[in-house]
């Protein structure tokens, strides 16, 4: 976690572009419950853009769809959303829709599949390789043209019955998502910190001879150092998720349960 203010990402982020390392902005907070404390928060997230702009930062905006008002109401999420994509096509950047868990996994691809056709240069989304559907919603997204998503684990509790639990059998679905996202010409953001995912990877790119500009990795900040640094210095794209802001606690914790490892950098 960059700290508690955007000026505390800001630094962050330039320090992350001094080594050539991208960087994904997010202000921690979600499941905002009124639409007053949502619209303080998408005019943070605004912030956020300016900042990028000002500071001439090499970042994007990521955002959660609940942060946004998707607990309240979608449209009024997809209105807030579609303002940030705004303010970032302004700017020649783009927005990154996160995906929650299951409640709000259709409302979120209804929001991202509107958005990508009024903003295809400036907006993303992330496929979640343990849920069961993700093969299936990789279809359909390529049925309707352009796409760019950030592919991750997921990291919320979901039953068997929707999300895959063994760790095998998620990395083995990660990889089989990954393989028909290259071999379709998708371009993805490879999130991951397993070595095993990572090495997995590489072998596909260089399976479809993908180009550096046809994928990136991502990784949190602060998290496995030595292994980014290894991508980075073999010369693959590196993109750095930066969160910052006062409701980092619900954040960490979840990222906790998902990784125990974690505890030390938390306490930091």
């Amino acid at each position: 976690i960059a700290g508690e203010s955007l000026d505390d990402g800001v630094k962050v982020v330039k320090d992350l572009n001094a080594k050539g390392i991208m960087a994904t902005m997010d202000v921690l907070g979600e499941a905002v419950s009124s639409r007053e404390e949502t619209l303080v928060m998408r005019g943070e997230c605004e912030d956020v853009l300016h900042a990028i702009n000002k500071h001439g930062l090499n970042a994007t905006l990521s955002i959660k769809p609940t942060q946004l008002g998707l607990s309240i109401e979608e449209k009024f999420a997809e209105d807030n959303i579609r303002h940030l994509c705004t303010v970032a096509k302004d700017y020649n950047n783009s927005v990154c829709i996160d995906m929650e868990d299951h409640p709000y996994t259709d409302m979120t691809w209804r929001i991202y599949e509107t958005l990508r056709k009024e903003f295809p240069e400036n907006v993303t989304c992330v496929m979640q390789a343990y849920m069961k559907r993700s093969e299936a919603d990789l279809k359909t997204l390529m049925q309707n043209g352009k796409t760019n998503l950030r592919l991750c684990k997921g990291i919320y509790l979901e039953s068997a019955d929707i999300a895959f639990q063994r760790y095998d059998d998620i990395n083995a679905h990660f990889l089989e998502d990954l393989d028909f996202m290259l071999a379709q010409g998708i371009h993805v953001g490879i999130a991951t910190h397993d070595r095993a995912l990572v090495e997995g990877a590489l072998k596909l790119i260089e399976r479809y001879r993908i180009p550096r500009q046809g994928y990136e990795f991502q990784m949190l900040y602060g998290v496995t150092p030595e292994l980014r640094k290894s991508i980075v210095d073999a010369g693959h794209t590196m993109r750095v998720y930066v969160p910052y802001g006062r409701h980092w606690f619900g954040y960490s914790t979840r990222r906790l349960k998902e990784n125990p490892n974690l505890v030390n950098s938390i306490v930091k």
